[in-house]
């Protein structure tokens, strides 16, 4: 009768050294973001902070970005100006994981020309149109009440500004041609009021008030590039969202502002109390 073959147990160890090889590597890539920069350590704890942490194609988002430029310009050894576009890079990648988040949770496709909402990144933060379209009102017609899905939207915005901290501009926006139910009450004042409700909803929600920075309202008066003043695209509600601090005033600025005599009220003293009546 013939022996039955050995089996083969040499493979044990490549699992073994599989998994001690990609923990050594997470060490390796641990040590070495924590030798950075503070500036870098910063903004790769606020990009992990995205409860999502998708994974991000060179021109994820709304708005894509020439990642070898910056990949190139971050080698350069000039003032620190590497560090610099390090930072800058973490940055964009964070504002457009953030972008394609949102959308993900309002069940967007943000491939949709026709959005109800729209991203855009900028120099210092995020800018969100929120548009008043027809199919999914942001405002119930001519007035400054939100509607269900306008709440809604809101309310996810104003959690995603207090989680990353954002100072804001809200701007209300009409179109030319719309009817108004009181002759005394025209597009400047729909504006400025749909603008102060959405401040109001944000502050609501989550939103700190020192996080508010300006409410405008510019009525027809800013119509979208391209598009004729009438085209219901322009009835809108713009956001900036800012990722910079205001800048902190000048020390002589502030030294003046502390030398201006203050006025100080004074409160009327209140009268002494009555002695107790003896018995």
């Amino acid at each position: 009768m013939a022996r039955k073959k050995e089996a083969h147990h040499g493979g044990a160890w490549k699992v073994a050294f599989a998994d001690f090889m990609t923990a050594m590597m997470a060490l390796f890539l641990v040590l070495w973001i924590s030798s950075q920069e503070k500036k870098i350590l910063i903004a790769t704890a606020r990009y992990f902070q995205n409860p999502f942490k998708a994974a991000l194609a060179n021109t994820s988002g709304v708005m894509p970005f020439d990642s070898n430029k910056l990949a190139n310009d971050s080698g350069q050894e000039d003032g620190g100006s590497g560090a610099a576009n390090s930072v800058r890079q973490i940055e964009l990648a964070f504002l457009n994981s953030l972008a394609r988040d949102f959308y993900r949770l309002l069940h967007l496709d943000e491939n949709l020309e026709d959005k109800p909402v729209e991203f855009q990144v900028t120099s210092d933060g995020l800018h969100v149109t929120l548009f008043d379209h027809p199919r999914r009102p942001l405002f119930k017609p001519n007035t400054a009440e939100f509607t269900e899905w306008g709440q809604f939207l809101m309310q996810n915005l104003a959690w995603m500004i207090e989680r990353h901290k954002f100072r804001v501009v809200i701007e209300g926006h009409t179109r030319a041609g719309m009817t108004y139910p009181k002759p005394d009450y025209g597009p400047w004042e729909l504006s400025a009021d749909r603008a102060n409700a959405a401040r109001r909803l944000l502050t609501y929600y989550a939103v700190g008030a020192d996080q508010i920075e300006r409410v405008a309202g510019y009525a027809d008066t800013r119509p979208i590039a391209g598009l004729a003043p009438e085209a219901e695209s322009n009835e809108r509600v713009n956001l900036s969202l800012s990722v910079n601090h205001p800048p902190a005033p000048h020390p002589a600025t502030a030294t003046a502002a502390s030398s201006r005599p203050r006025l100080q009220l004074f409160s009327t003293p209140d009268p002494a109390p009555e002695p107790p009546a003896h018995p």
